[in-house]
């Protein structure tokens, strides 16, 4: 085995879980990427162990020492899952593994002693290491490498991870895009010739990778159109090119993915957008969202405080925040314009101002008893009132308001 001599700062509760197993003659380490991400010097989301212990002898060496077991998946996976200090930890057994006809889950598996045999199973080298802080790093596959030169590889041959997980194939762009890393020539060529296979993987699992991927920094380069042509067939390879530059220039991160689905989507329209994001499982939200953003075309010469109360009439201020972003990444010589544009209309939010019929200094109850007639000539009423006041023509007083909607109800 090869290891090198590198020491990380554990946290306590991982530290407890290596020293119990190994305490018991059992082989445990940090495995994956909590390891690369110590490599690179960021701090992991989560830690996960791998292990010579059977999940039952897990259990019966933690349990007695605090932890709770509150996951098992048993022989198929040999996972245990336990929690102390609000902190929950994955606990895999070693294992290989053989795959049959589905291409993501795995028709055999089988525990083993050994960590190679464990490491050579997973995806990309630079996920593919382990640590204690016995044994130090360890590196079988030239993970730090890696690392180091920016380079996402699979492990060992590509086209056989490939055909164990097609999803790989999405995780290689996911992962690239997130670092900003290099694809290996080899692993890229495998994962294009097997693209065809991600329709053997769930749609809501394709739809997660790729919202992962349109959250990273910058995605446009990652957005291969020779993999996307199988996970998103409704959209035309011509209009790609551009959709790259308009998602690079957008902000990144998962909070912001909507706008990033909706410049990848502009050229399918408001229906085609509907229709591909139902196919993939999205929520509701997300494909109201989307939709939207796509729809609302950008004012051709924007009447600043009148057209940023008018989308407020119409979307709560996240929204318009997304289409001016989308605008000016869309119509970058009018990105001043879209800025103000937004500006406008968090000023317009802070001063609680008046953009909604909901908003008025008067309801329904008030017009009616003003002696205005219940019925649509209500609504109309109270939708003139908005016009006035959103205009500037009429203050949001109740007084001046009234005597508005009787002129208008007898007009």
């Amino acid at each position: 085995m090869t290891a090198e001599n590198r020491r990380f700062l554990l946290p306590p509760i991982i530290n407890r879980i290596l020293t119990l197993l190994t305490e018991q003659g059992f082989a445990a380490y940090v495995v994956g990427g909590a390891v690369r991400d110590l490599l690179l010097g960021k701090a992991p989301g989560d830690f996960d162990v791998a292990t010579s212990a059977r999940p039952e002898s897990v259990i019966s060496i933690l349990e007695p020492a605090g932890f709770t077991v509150v996951g098992e998946l048993g022989q198929n996976f040999g996972v245990v899952v336990v929690h102390r200090d609000s902190q929950m930890v994955e606990i895999a057994t070693f294992r290989g593994e053989a795959y049959g006809g589905d291409a993501h889950k795995p028709e055999q598996v089988w525990y083993c002693d050994d960590l190679e045999a464990d490491l050579s199973r997973r995806d990309f080298t630079v996920n593919a290491m382990a640590y204690n802080d016995e044994d130090g790093l360890c590196d079988l596959f030239g993970g730090q490498e890696d690392l180091a030169r920016g380079v996402v590889r699979a492990v060992g041959e590509p086209l056989r991870r490939f055909e164990e997980d097609a999803l790989r194939i999405l995780r290689l762009y996911r992962f690239a895009a997130r670092f900003g890393f290099v694809i290996d020539e080899a692993t890229e060529a495998a994962a294009k010739q097997l693209a065809a296979h991600l329709d053997c993987v769930s749609v809501e699992r394709i739809e997660e990778e790729l919202n992962k991927l349109l959250s990273a920094p910058k995605p446009g380069a990652y957005l291969e159109p020779e993999v996307l042509a199988f996970v998103l067939p409704e959209l035309p390879p011509d209009d790609l090119s551009e959709a790259r530059e308009i998602i690079d220039a957008l902000p990144a991160g998962a909070e912001e993915v909507t706008t990033r689905w909706a410049a990848l989507l502009l050229p399918l329209g408001e229906d085609g957008t509907r229709k591909a994001l139902k196919r993939l499982k999205c929520s509701n939200a997300v494909i109201d969202g989307v939709s939207t953003l796509v729809k609302e075309k950008a004012p051709r010469t924007p009447a600043l405080s009148l057209q940023a109360k008018r989308l407020l009439g119409k979307y709560d201020l996240h929204t318009v925040q997304q289409l001016t972003a989308l605008w000016s990444a869309l119509q970058p010589e009018r990105k001043d314009e879209f800025t103000a544009l937004q500006k406008e209309a968090e000023t317009l939010t802070a001063q609680s101002a008046c953009c909604r019929v909901s908003q008025l200094a008067v309801n329904g109850r008030d017009l009616m008893a003003a002696g205005v007639a219940p019925g649509p000539g209500l609504r109309r009423a109270l939708e003139a009132l908005l016009e006035e006041v959103i205009t500037g023509r009429l203050p949001n007083e109740k007084a001046e308001l009234l005597a508005f909607a009787a002129k208008f109800s007898a007009s």
